[in-house]
């Protein structure tokens, strides 16, 4: 940690300067609209509709992405298997029941899951890490990918320091036969409980022999992806957070509209807007992430991925169709 040029005085930073706070809002103001704002819709009352596959007989030629909700997802490619940031829970908070997850978007569970070649982290923080799905991922995971620092927790937690790859930003690994996971950089924060920016925040390219996946993480809009877009060319899905954003924190989460920009950046031939739809961390309805982006994509029309949590994406189907799900859901 302390040979990375991202790390000084104690702590990991951002590639440029990135308030956790937008200029003119203060924190104390922040919680006051947080428990006396009116934000309606921030739950649906309905049940999230959902789908449930059978992924522990999914053929290992099947190129497929099943989305969890929120930010956790499933992919198969090429033959390899990866999981990132799950949380099976129901819950995205250290206090018990306080972040729970909305009717319907619990269909899966851990013992849903096959046998996991790279489990992908993207930062430490709770809606991402989830204590009571990883511990029983062990078993199930064969190699852990995350930032610097995270894989402290993943040791303490049982899991082995040889399968553990922590990496900084800007590094390759090589997974042998046409295989790289590619660190990247994000614009966000780290912490658990009342630390801050100990571990390092990611984003990733996972590249098979046969497509090339971005895969976002939590972050704010920068040069980042512009960069990245440049270094590494097409990118064939974009997974991007879409969701859980404030313009009192534009900074270090993407609002719709930076969500189809930096899709633009990196060159992207499809998009798969995540980070919604599971737990309410924001102020905006629950539905404003999906809706507000295919409005704005009126224009750019970028093609959207927008499954529905279980539906099987076909990553090779760059034609395939979605439905609009979240219509009609109260």
């Amino acid at each position: 940690m302390k040979k990375s040029p991202n790390f000084k005085d104690g702590i990991f930073h951002n590639l440029n300067h990135t308030p956790e706070l937008t200029e003119g809002y203060s924190l104390l103001g922040v919680i006051y609209d947080k428990l006396f704002g009116y934000h309606p819709r921030l739950s649906p009352v309905d049940s999230i509709p959902s789908q449930k596959v059978n992924l522990l007989n999914l053929p290992i030629d099947s190129n497929v992405l099943v989305w969890f909700g929120h930010s956790s997802y499933f992919i198969q490619l090429d033959g390899k298997r990866i999981l990132v940031d799950p949380v099976f829970s129901g819950n995205a908070s250290p206090i018990p029941g306080t972040v729970k997850a909305f009717k319907g978007t619990d269909r899966y569970k851990v013992e849903d899951l096959p046998n996991i070649d790279y489990l992908i982290i993207s930062h430490d923080h709770y809606d991402h890490v989830d204590y009571e799905t990883l511990i029983k991922l062990k078993a199930k995971t064969k190699k852990v990918i995350c930032g610097l620092g995270v894989g402290a927790d993943f040791e303490e937690w049982g899991y082995k320091p040889a399968d553990i790859l922590e990496k900084d930003w800007n590094e390759t690994i090589d997974l042998g036969s046409g295989f790289y996971i590619h660190t990247t950089p994000a614009r966000h924060f780290s912490g658990r409980g009342f630390t801050r920016n100990n571990t390092l925040w990611m984003s990733y390219i996972f590249q098979s022999p046969t497509k090339k996946i971005f895969i976002g993480g939590d972050g704010g809009y920068d040069t980042h992806f512009a960069e990245i877009g440049k270094k590494f060319g097409t990118i064939d899905l974009a997974i991007l957070e879409d969701g859980q954003y404030d313009v009192k924190w534009k900074y270090i989460h993407l609002l719709p509209a930076q969500v189809l920009m930096a899709a633009k950046d990196l060159n992207a031939k499809r998009l798969f807007p995540v980070h919604s739809s599971k737990f309410v961390l924001a102020n905006h309805p629950w539905d404003e992430p999906l809706a507000k982006i295919t409005e704005l994509n009126q224009v750019q029309k970028m093609p959207l991925v927008t499954p529905m949590i279980g539906e099987l994406v076909n990553l090779k189907n760059d034609k395939q169709v979605f439905k609009q799900w979240w219509i009609g859901v109260k």
